[in-house]
């Protein structure tokens, strides 16, 4: 009950508030210094809003110098939160709702109420002035503050393809490290007091004291708001007087994390820290660590080996379910990254913050020169390590948890008991990576990238592609999404057929290019290395036909009405592809070519703009169900409701990425089936459409 009411706390705004113009005070928590605030409602229309609602502000400079810490009165537009939905892709409206940011939205008015940043804010700028001079800066404040905002896409890169991405986070190692520090500060002061003022738990709570402090200072994130708790539940324990066992205290601390915030068992990184402590706990319990009479130099790496290979291996499920890949040089580059980080980096860091507030500068300075060096030397390193990222589909989902039941096989001998068990089992395991590809049947996939078009065409383990989505200065929907959910499904693309030239249906096409060279292209557009889409074109694929409807050759149209349309029958059923096809194309078709245009279901034309869509064009098509791609907070409220009635008065199906996200189209000898993403394949309470129910704008 108690997580079911935390998480109706946690869509109630985005249900209720978007529905009007909010008269708020936020609170800001955290910005980019530009257009992009994180910030708190503390205060709707005059009345304390408690729990405070985050919310991320998008698009706008406020009036003056913006830091945390800062009240603002605004008029805010609010949205509910709402992310793109595929198979292999990231999840964004989970990670929003974890990180309790439910809103999204933009001020109409803001005024300053309180412009005195916090005092970690002042903190923060002042450090990071007296960083500036350091190549390593941002590397520094990432693992000394948790302003992992500024670090470079090429340092993510390394540390991803290394396995070495967790150091950067704010969690147990730097809280942990932390308040063993104080601890024993305290522990050593306690030498020089008298015996009657020594208490054994004074280093304890002093140590606990610390890590909250030093919690507080790095922006209190969800991760090191987790380790403090079991931290203290963990002092707590000791403080009891009884003897805990490990599984004892994990389950404690887990409990007391999910209870102060049942929310956060949607949050990747509380999955993946409890997972690698249980891992760990049953690694050194079912595998101890080898206690040869080995010299002292040996055993600490032979220990070292021991627990780096722990955590690689059974931490396989998770990191392939999260991550779709693993690193196959995370273990060596750990074996030098965590000792160094832990003993050198870490504690450099920590004094330098300390020497940052107490002086004198000049032995600051020193310690940051050094942090500076051993950065240096660590990203040198890992630079000198081959790229080691492997990215792993979806059938080697189940063999990730071979580790863990060869080691139970082993230990409890099962494997010399019933070895006929351990090889079905072995059999099942690995029963997706030998089953014959199933090649009667196809796939029409829309994928969810926003204000865009991608279609994948798949038989077998083969895909075509229609249009890659869109482009923007950080990326595209290739690189984003298409890719992602290609190797997430084992899929090899053959070719792209592009409708037309604008940005928001070729997008992704050059992340594609780089990763498969060899595809073909078609298209209408006469660039150089396409092969011609126009109509009276025609090929098979896979035992498919592929027909061009539109445009003619010497057609001038430009633009949408010059987007190549193309039906994929299989003799039985089809898809009518239409770009971005307005009304003016749509009734050429219909004057001269109208016989072809039956199909079984139609790829909504632009969006579902009003300009598209003729009834004419629909009455022709007769479709069974009608696809649309769009993104949800669009500027022209795509689709329109317009469109959509006329769609369903003509007794179509409707289906759209903004309501079901991943649109899967299933084809096979017994007939056909839609399913979404959002509502059938992967239905979870935060993938629910918030807010107002028909609100796109």
């Amino acid at each position: 009950m108690w997580g079911i009411f935390a998480a109706r706390q946690a869509i109630w705004a985005g249900n209720v508030l978007p529905a009007a113009t909010q008269e708020a005070t936020v609170v800001i928590t955290a910005t980019d210094h530009m257009t992009t605030h994180y910030g708190r409602i503390t205060h709707l229309r005059g009345k304390p809003l408690f729990p405070a609602v985050g919310i991320v502000l998008h698009g706008q400079y406020l009036p003056t110098e913006v830091c945390a810490g800062q009240q603002w009165a605004m008029t805010l537009k609010v949205r509910a939160v709402h992310g793109q939905l595929n198979e292999g892709g990231f999840d964004s409206q989970r990670y929003a709702l974890a990180q309790h940011q439910p809103l999204t939205g933009r001020f109409l008015q803001a005024k300053a109420i309180n412009p005195e940043c916090s005092l970690r804010a002042r903190y923060l700028a002042s450090l990071r002035a007296t960083l500036a001079p350091y190549p390593w800066q941002q590397v520094i404040l990432a693992l000394g503050m948790g302003e992992r905002g500024a670090v470079s896409q090429e340092v993510k890169a390394v540390m991803r393809d290394t396995g070495t991405a967790h150091l950067m986070a704010i969690s147990g190692l730097h809280i942990a490290f932390a308040a063993l520090l104080a601890a024993g500060l305290i522990r050593g002061g306690q030498f020089f007091l008298p015996v009657r003022w020594i208490r054994w738990q004074t280093p304890l709570l002093g140590g606990i004291l610390c890590a909250i402090c030093y919690a507080w200072l790095t922006g209190l994130q969800p991760p090191a708001l987790r380790t403090v708790a079991a931290l203290s539940v963990w002092g707590g324990l000791k403080l009891s007087g009884r003897q805990w066992s490990g599984w004892q205290v994990w389950c404690c601390c887990l409990a007391a994390i999910i209870f102060a915030d049942p929310v956060a068992v949607i949050s990747q990184s509380l999955w993946l820290s409890a997972f690698a402590v249980a891992g760990l706990l049953f690694w050194y319990q079912w595998f101890p660590a080898p206690n040869g009479n080995f010299p002292r130099g040996l055993r600490w790496l032979l220990n070292l080996l021991h627990l780096q290979a722990g955590i690689t291996l059974l931490l396989l499920p998770l990191q392939v379910a999260l991550f779709h890949g693993i690193s196959v040089t995370a273990m060596l580059a750990n074996l030098f990254a965590v000792p160094w980080v832990t003993f050198v980096t870490v504690p450099l860091i920590l004094a330098g913050m300390i020497l940052h507030l107490t002086g004198p500068f000049f032995l600051e300075e020193w310690v940051w020169y050094l942090t500076d060096r051993a950065l240096a030397a660590l990203f040198y390193l890992l630079n000198a390590l081959p790229q080691g990222w492997v990215n792993i589909d979806n059938r080697w989902q189940w063999l990730t948890f071979l580790p863990w039941l060869m080691l139970i096989a082993w230990r409890l001998n099962v494997w010399r008991t019933w070895p006929a068990v351990c090889l079905c089992g072995l059999l099942l395991m690995s029963w997706p990576l030998w089953r014959p590809i199933n090649a009667s049947g196809w796939q029409v996939h829309m994928l969810d990238v926003g204000q865009g078009l991608a279609i994948a065409i798949v038989r077998g383990d083969k895909v075509i592609l229609y249009d890659t989505g869109r482009a923007w200065p950080e990326g595209d929907s290739g690189q984003q999404v298409i890719i992602p959910w290609l190797r997430w499904h084992n899929l090899t693309p053959e070719g792209v057929i592009l409708s037309h030239e604008h940005l928001d249906h070729r997008g992704g096409l050059r992340s594609l290019q780089q990763v498969w060279p060899s595809m073909w292209i078609r298209s209408p557009l006469g660039w150089q290395g396409h092969l011609p889409c126009f109509r009276g074109e025609q090929w098979q694929w896979q035992g498919l036909t592929f027909q061009a409807h539109w445009p003619l050759r010497e057609s001038a149209d430009r633009g949408n009405n010059r987007s190549c349309v193309v039906k994929v029958d299989d003799g039985v059923h089809s898809i009518l592809l239409t770009g971005d096809i307005e009304a003016g194309a749509e009734q050429k078709m219909l004057s001269r070519y109208w016989r072809h245009l039956a199909a079984t279901f139609i790829q909504v034309p632009h969006h579902g703009s009003n300009t598209s869509s003729s009834l004419p064009f629909i009455q022709r098509v007769h479709g069974e169900a009608a696809l649309a791609s769009a993104s949800r907070y669009n500027a022209w409220r795509l689709p329109s409701r317009k469109v959509k009635q006329r769609y369903r008065q003509q007794a179509y199906q409707w289906f759209d990425t903004p309501h079901q996200g991943q649109i899967s189209l299933l084809f096979s000898p017994q007939g056909w089936r839609i399913q979404g993403l959002r509502d059938q394949i992967l239905p979870r309470w935060y993938h629910q459409w918030f807010g107002v129910s028909e609100d796109n704008g």
